[in-house]
């Protein structure tokens, strides 16, 4: 048996097989990340182990949630499943199933509204419509260069993401909105949303504008990124129809599981709920 090392022949030839398995580019590179980060742990000429993957999943698990953990492990996991080392492959940790969301990092209608205003005072009328657009579509941020001016012509955007395709519908407002802005931008087909050069822009470069954007809009920086405005049309959506079922679909989930990660309450609603019983006198 060939002693288990990780090298750059290795990760090289990893990459190929999640490229050729038509992984999203972000998957490929938060893999291969995290395969590194194993890597670095490892003391120079130690070999791959059952044992030293466990050392390092229990020193994950004494810093991160355990989501995090669970999400580096299934990186290492199908590499090992690709090497054919199955045997140093490791369990997730054990949690229980979340009830309630974070409030610390939920935007709300109110912090959305603060953001808009504060991108038509500072005249970035190109975050101003973006935001719009994620919020009232509920399209992942890399989905946004499905949204074309031939997209505005028939209200429907076919958007391709996480090996599948959905129909996302664009309200006629939403349309006659983004048409404007496309007629005074001079951009007459392709992606709404481009830079100077007229490429699709990426996440990172709307994370940055978003998180600019905080101080004016007087809304904390931890609770905007792009992926939050998913979660608020999920929200406003299901608050509107109650209909989980149908709300996968427009997400473009395979599970309801997924989509109820999407709609979960901070707990406050519950806790109103709770003391409406009565049951302290």
């Amino acid at each position: 048996m060939k002693p288990r090392i990780i090298t750059g022949e290795t990760l090289a030839a990893f990459r190929r097989h999640l490229q050729e398995a038509e992984r999203r580019p972000a998957t490929v590179a938060k893999y291969l990340r995290e395969i590194q980060a194993f890597a670095g742990s490892l003391r120079p000429g130690q070999l791959v182990t059952k044992e030293t993957v466990l050392a390092w999943k229990e020193a994950l698990a004494q810093r991160c949630a355990p989501s995090t953990v669970n999400g580096k492990l299934a990186a290492l996991n199908t590499f090992f499943s690709f090497l054919g080392w199955g045997e140093c492959r490791v369990k997730p940790l054990r949690r229980q199933r979340e009830l309630f969301r974070d409030p610390g990092r939920e935007l709300d209608k109110g912090d959305y509204l603060h953001l808009l205003d504060a991108a038509r005072k500072t005249g970035n009328w190109r975050l101003y419509y973006l935001m719009e657009t994620l919020a009232s579509t509920g399209v992942r941020v890399s989905e946004l260069q499905y949204v074309t001016v031939q997209a505005l012509h028939t209200g429907r955007a076919w958007v391709e993401g996480k090996g599948k395709g959905r129909l996302v519908l664009l309200t006629a407002k939403l349309c006659r909105t983004l048409g404007k802005y496309c007629r005074k931008r001079g951009i007459v087909s392709g992606p709404v949303f481009v830079t100077r050069s007229g490429r699709p822009l990426d996440r990172s470069n709307i994370w940055r504008e978003m998180r600019a954007l905080c101080a004016q809009a007087g809304v904390e920086a931890k609770r905007v990124f792009p992926h939050n405005f998913r979660h608020l049309f999920a929200r406003a959506f299901y608050a509107l129809e109650k209909d989980i079922a149908k709300l996968a679909d427009l997400l473009g989930h395979a599970s309801v599981e997924t989509t109820r990660i999407y709609i979960m309450e901070s707990g406050a609603e519950h806790t109103r709920q709770v003391e409406r019983l009565g049951l302290v006198l």
